[in-house]
């Protein structure tokens, strides 16, 4: 009956049992107010990158984008600008380019000219000798001897049929003429005009003055020489009988 009115021990110790029960409901609210972190798997890694990469790959590709859209306007505002300065240079740049062709020539040869140098005179006779009462026939020949044509004064004029015998002037067609008259004929390279007179065998003066003296007969020799302007031919020989 010592033990009346005391407490019973189990009171003196309920406090400490109870005191674990307490602690590990604090530790259960603190893991639910504080959970650990998990770590992300492979798999969301990747999906990450893949994201993050197309992203750049459309900002990388905008960006292209964007530059090739300037670098076009600049060219076609350049292009514009110089056709409106230069229309003609654009229109030459457009049209085709025609290549003239060059044909192969050959440089023409010179045409000849006239030398009147080459234009000889000569005279002849029809016969060597003539008998009494014959009349000689004189022959003034005009040649061209270059290699062009030649437009050659062949009037009464510029010729002249002239007689000697010796250092004696015997007869010239100029003496007695009234009148010349000029007659200008083409001579080709090559090719002659010729003129006859017929000495009358009479002799004759300048001025025309009367000569009463006949040249002289029997076996005489004389010569003939044709004269066309400043042109004479050498003496042609014949005889009289």
């Amino acid at each position: 009956m010592v033990n009346q009115g005391k407490p019973p021990s189990n009171a003196r110790t309920s406090p400490s049992a109870k005191g674990p029960a307490r602690n590990s409901s604090a530790n259960r609210s603190q893991g639910a107010a504080n959970p650990q972190r998990r770590r992300p798997s492979r798999a969301v890694y990747r999906r990450r990158r893949l994201v993050v990469f197309g992203a750049l790959l459309v900002v990388l590709a905008m960006l292209v984008a964007g530059v090739m859209a300037m670098s076009s306007s600049l060219a076609s505002n350049a292009d514009s600008g110089a056709s409106k300065n230069d229309p003609s240079g654009a229109a030459a740049a457009q049209a085709p380019q025609v290549v003239p062709t060059v044909a192969a020539t050959t440089t023409p040869a010179p045409t000849p000219v006239c030398d009147l140098n080459l234009v000889t005179v000569t005279a002849s006779t029809d016969q060597p000798s003539y008998a009494a009462g014959q009349n000689p026939v004189l022959s003034m020949k005009i040649t061209n001897g270059g290699s062009a044509p030649c437009q050659v004064n062949v009037g009464t004029s510029q010729m002249e049929f002239l007689v000697t015998s010796g250092e004696d002037r015997i007869f010239s067609s100029k003496d007695c003429q009234a009148k010349g008259e000029d007659l200008v004929k083409q001579i080709d390279p090559g090719k002659s005009e010729t003129a006859n007179f017929v000495w009358q065998r009479n002799r004759t003066t300048e001025g025309c003055g009367v000569v009463s003296a006949k040249p002289g007969a029997g076996g005489a020799y004389y010569t003939f020489k044709a004269m066309l302007g400043n042109k004479a031919s050498t003496k042609a020989v014949f005889q009289l009988g």
